[in-house]
This record gives structure tokens, C-alpha cells and sequence, in this order.
């Protein structure tokens, strides 16, 4: 199979216009159905004719080698997600193509930066030769925050100069979610390069609460997209400065209903789907922008819009003029459905491949990506001191806020024993430590968070936004060593533990954040951590996402790094106790 999803499909141009022209049999036709036509917004009666695995006509009476029956299905464009990390359904990318492809998603655009703060640009060029093994297309974004601020250690530095060496790979589109904004408002020297090495490209941003004057300057770098809207008046005043807006419904930031109301015939060809970070139970059970799209049209957006949004929006924003619509000369990237509330894929085609039906994959991920290079990640001080020592009676502590990646930043009084602040569950108070895991600096970081609703135990785990240094909350030490060891054990993972006894575990070995096991099999694994936090008093859909984003420092308000306490508007380390 080519190296380039966006150049494997050689046009063999005089066959095109012969099948176009009906001088020749197309390679397929898919007949008797009706085809949603995005840019007319018309559902209409044809057939589909696809050559050399590019679309060739649309319309009655085609003809070909091979005949679909589409039964009054309706055909549309294949879907594409316009930002999603790969790392987060904690599989690699040929695993996710199993998930989504079956769904009628047949484009990821996507930032590799979890594996790149992790290994650097070893970690880029083995998520692209591991996609490079299934027909899904997965585009990357250069990821432009390694590490995401100077506000924690990371395991990789990328500076211009490395992201550089990414233009030649023909599926890299531009550069990814540039998430320090402080940084680009200032106008850092560093962040700045790095955005003139990409210009001409696609520029992706990541901006939240970011309003006014300092909307201004970071819109006049030429970022042209943000996804971290949580309200319709703030994606409003984006839509106002150019930017594109990517509606977002993931497994801990769920944004897409509470943004809906910015939609309007005016806005909605600068609106894009996206799903940024979704576990395997969510993907397998509700689906990807497949299930954006049914939540959409249910919450009352016209079908076509809520279709091209999903489609030729996003195409059109990233400058893929090869997909995103059924129209002749576009990649045969194809989805049957009955219709588009219920959006269902029956069947579905990339390059005029079929490639999944009745919602199961036809294919396999053949041969295997070397993941030398990004194995053994996890290199941790010996000993973890999980103590703190009482520094005085008020603490600040971060506050959870759920289905949301923005935090409180509270001021609470601490519970003091021994001379030790410690964990108070009867208030929702665990306490929450991040050790540096890649062998740079061995800092720990200390503090409390509100929200996670744990009456006994910890959670711990390697995959943590965006350094992906070794977090552990809990409401005891021992329950936090017990978990902390058992992910370390396995080169990194997740776990939940009960003073010494281990609850449940998932290992994550590709760079301690991804399994090189089927998706379905991880799935399970998670079940059962999921059902061990959830004894342990968590009430949260998934309790071990909603941990790894306590610690990204470039969201509002108050997170934790392995250097500290960071209080993100004023972009800076603060002191745990007032």
C-alpha cells in the first residue's frame, strides 16, 4: 500500500474521462439509491460511478463492472473528524480505524503531540507508518506543542527548525492546536517561527475563554481554527474574527449541544466536527462524527447542514479538494445510510474500496509498525515522596468541573494531621501528585482537586495532558504507591488500587499511552477499571480522562504539572498553601 493516503489514489485520467463520458464500464457503480448532495444541499435519484477509485459521474442509468445495490439507501460523502488525537482511545491508529471506519468516518485529521511529548518526532513517524497499514486516511497536524508550555517537563523538545522536517511527509496537512496562547498573544519568538515554517498551511489553534484584544493578535498570527469553544457566544466572537469553529463532543469535553445555538445559515459553512479525545467504549458504543451528526440533526440543525459539517466544511478548510462531497473527480470515499437523523452506516468505501459493512470492518491491519522507539518510556525517580508537609491551614485546590476541561481555581482550608495536609473525602477533597516519568528532572508536583468524588482508594496513570508524566490521586499515600507501581510495572498504563491490593489495570506500552492490543480487548480492560473508580465512589462517566486533563496547564484555571501548581491566566507557578 503507498506511503500517502493523499496520493495513493493515481489518477489514470484518460480511464476517468472515458467512464465519465460513458465510453467505458466504471470499475463500480452503486445504483439505486439517492445521493446527498452538499453543496446544492438536494437529495437526489442516481447512481454512482467510481474509476480507478475516484468518482466518475453521478447519475440515472450508469454502468459497471461491478454492481452495488443500494436499495433507496442514501449515499454521502465519507466523514471526516477535524481533530481528534489518535493516543486518546488508548490504541494505535490502525486499532481506531477498526472503530470509526465501520461508522462511515473514512478521514482523521489529526495531532499526534501526545506520543511527541513522549518521543518526539520518533513518535510522529510511527503513528503515520502505523496508519499507513489500513485505508482509513489519517492526516496529521504538526505538532506544534512539545511541550505544551515551559510549565512542565515533557519527555521530547520540538523546535521549528525539527517540525520543519515534517513538511516533506506528504500526509502532514499544517501545523496542529498551537495551545500556548499566552505565548502567541506575547509574541514568543519561538512560538512565532514556528508558525512562519508552516505559513501557507493550515494553522489550528486552541484558545479557550480567549475574548477582545488578545483574541485579536491571536487571530492576526493567521491560526485559522479553535475547538475549545464550552459557549455559543464565545464560538460566536470567534466565527467574528475568521476563525473556523470545530464543534467538539468528546469523552470528558462534551461542547456540541451547548454550541449549536451559534449555527445559523451565515455561520454553518465555517463549522467543523470534531471529537479531540474519545475512549474505546465511547467510539465502539456511540460512535464518532457519526454519532455528532445524530446528535446534531436531533437537536434540531437542518440534516444537510449538520452532513456538510461533518464533511465539506472540513475538507474545505484543510484544502482537501480530493473528498468531503459525491461529486465527480472525489476520492470514492462513500457511506450508505437510510438517512441522516439516524445515521447508520451500512456500507462504506474509501477509494471505491469497500472497506466495512452492517457496522463490521473488512479489513485487518496487516503486517506491524516497529514501536521500538517508543517503548520503555517510563523512567521514574526512585522513591515517590506522596507527602505534604503542612506549610499553613488555606490550600489552593483545583476544581473539577465535569464534562468540561476548564477547572475552578479554590481557595479551601486544608485537613491537617500530624503535621501533613492530607486527603479529606468527606469533602471531595483527594489529594493529587505528578512525577516527572521521563528521566529529565525527577520533580513531583503536589496539590488537592475537588470533583473526582473518591470515597477510598487512587487512580493513577501515564497518560496525562499533555507532558504525560505519571498522575496520582487518591484519598491515602498507600493507595497511590499501590497504583503509581502497578503503572510503572508495565511501562506505563492506568490503575486503580485499594491500600495495597491492586484493583484493576491497563497497560499502555507504546510510549505509555497506547496498547498494542485489538481495540476491543483494551475496551474491556478499561470496562473494568471504569467499574473499580466508579466503587470507589467516582461518579464520573470516565474518571481516568477527566484525571489526565487536571494536569494541562494551557487550560483555565488551575492545574498541576510536575513542577507545581499553575494558575493559567496569570500563566504561571503558584504556591499551594495561601
Amino acid at each position: 500500500m503507498p506511503a500517502s493516503h493523499r496520493d495513493r489514489l493515481d489518477v489514470d485520467l484518460p480511464h476517468l474521462l472515458a467512464v465519465a463520458r460513458g465510453d467505458a464500464p466504471a470499475d463500480l457503480v452503486v445504483r439505486g439509491g439517492r445521493v446527498a448532495n452538499v453543496f446544492t444541499g438536494e437529495v437526489l435519484d442516481a447512481d454512482v460511478a467510481v474509476a480507478g477509485g475516484r468518482i466518475a459521474a453521478v447519475g440515472p442509468g450508469l454502468d459497471g463492472a461491478e454492481i452495488f445495490d443500494a436499495g433507496g439507501g442514501l449515499l454521502v460523502p465519507g466523514l471526516l473528524d477535524a481533530h481528534v488525537h489518535v493516543e486518546s482511545a488508548l490504541v494505535t491508529p490502525a486499532q481506531i480505524a477498526r472503530a470509526v471506519v465501520p461508522r462511515g468516518v473514512t478521514t482523521l485529521v489529526t495531532d499526534p503531540h501526545e506520543i511527541a511529548n513522549v518521543c518526539g518526532l520518533a513518535g510522529i513517524r510511527f503513528m503515520l507508518a502505523d496508519a499507513a497499514r489500513v485505508p482509513l486516511s489519517v492526516l496529521v497536524n504538526a505538532s506544534s506543542c512539545v511541550p505544551a508550555s515551559p510549565l512542565a517537563t515533557s519527555g521530547a523538545t520540538l523546535e521549528a527548525a525539527d517540525l520543519a522536517r515534517l513538511l516533506g511527509e506528504p500526509d502532514v496537512l499544517g501545523l496542529a492546536e498551537v495551545m500556548n496562547f499566552p505565548g502567541v498573544v506575547g509574541g514568543d519568538p519561538a512560538l512565532l517561527a514556528k508558525l512562519a515554517a508552516f505559513r501557507g498551511r493550515p494553522l489550528d489553534g486552541h484558545a479557550p475563554g480567549l475574548a477582545g484584544r488578545r483574541l485579536d493578535a491571536y487571530a492576526a498570527t493567521g491560526i485559522s481554527s479553535d475547538h475549545e469553544s464550552t459557549s455559543a457566544e464565545e464560538a460566536r466572537e470567534k466565527l467574528r474574527r475568521g476563525l473556523a469553529v470545530f464543534l467538539r463532543q468528546a469523552t470528558n469535553a462534551r461542547n456540541l449541544l451547548d454550541l449549536l445555538p451559534a449555527v445559523d445559515r451565515w455561520t454553518e459553512r465555517r463549522i467543523c466536527l470534531c471529537t479531540d479525545d474519545r475512549v474505546p467504549g465511547d467510539l465502539l458504543d456511540e460512535g464518532s462524527i457519526d454519532h455528532l451528526v445524530r446528535m446534531a440533526v436531533g437537536a434540531g440543525v437542518e440534516p444537510m447542514a449538520a452532513l456538510r459539517m461533518a464533511t465539506l466544511n472540513t475538507a474545505e478548510h484543510f484544502g482537501l479538494a480530493d473528498r468531503g462531497a459525491v461529486a465527480p473527480g472525489r476520492r470514492a470515499d462513500l457511506v450508505l445510510v437510510r438517512d441522516l437523523a439516524g445515521f447508520r452506516a451500512e456500507a462504506v468505501w474509501i477509494g471505491g474500496e469497500l472497506v466495512a459493512r452492517d457496522g463490521e470492518a473488512l479489513f485487518a491491519a496487516a503486517g506491524a509498525a516497529d514501536d521500538a522507539a517508543v517503548r520503555d518510556t517510563v523512567r521514574l525517580p526512585p522513591g515517590i515522596d506522596f507527602r505534604i508537609p503542612a506549610a499553613g491551614g488555606t490550600v489552593r485546590a483545583i476544581g473539577l468541573v465535569r464534562d468540561q476541561l476548564v477547572t475552578e481555581h479554590l481557595t479551601l482550608p486544608a485537613r491537617l494531621e500530624g503535621g501533613l495536609a492530607v486527603a479529606d473525602p468527606a469533602r471531595d477533597l483527594a489529594k493529587i501528585v505528578v512525577v516527572e516519568r521521563h528521566g529529565r528532572s525527577g520533580g513531583v508536583g503536589r496539590g488537592f482537586v475537588r470533583g473526582l468524588g473518591l470515597a477510598r482508594g487512587a487512580l493513577a496513570g501515564t497518560f496525562a495532558h499533555d507532558h504525560h508524566n505519571l498522575v496520582a490521586i487518591g484519598v491515602d499515600d498507600r493507595s497511590m504507591e499501590t497504583a503509581a507501581r502497578a503503572v510503572a510495572e508495565t511501562g506505563g498504563g492506568l490503575a486503580a488500587a485499594d491500600g495495597e491490593r491492586l484493583l484493576a489495570r491497563l497497560p499502555l506500552p507504546i510510549g505509555g499511552l497506547m496498547s498494542d492490543r485489538p481495540i476491543e480487548e483494551v475496551r474491556r480492560d478499561l470496562d473494568r477499571l471504569l467499574a473499580a473508580a466508579h466503587d470507589l465512589g467516582s461518579p464520573l462517566h470516565d474518571p481516568f480522562m477527566a484525571m489526565s486533563f487536571l494536569t494541562l496547564e494551557v487550560i483555565p484555571s488551575l492545574k498541576l504539572t510536575d513542577r507545581g501548581l499553575v494558575d493559567v491566566e496569570r500563566f504561571e507557578l503558584v504556591p499551594l498553601f495561601v
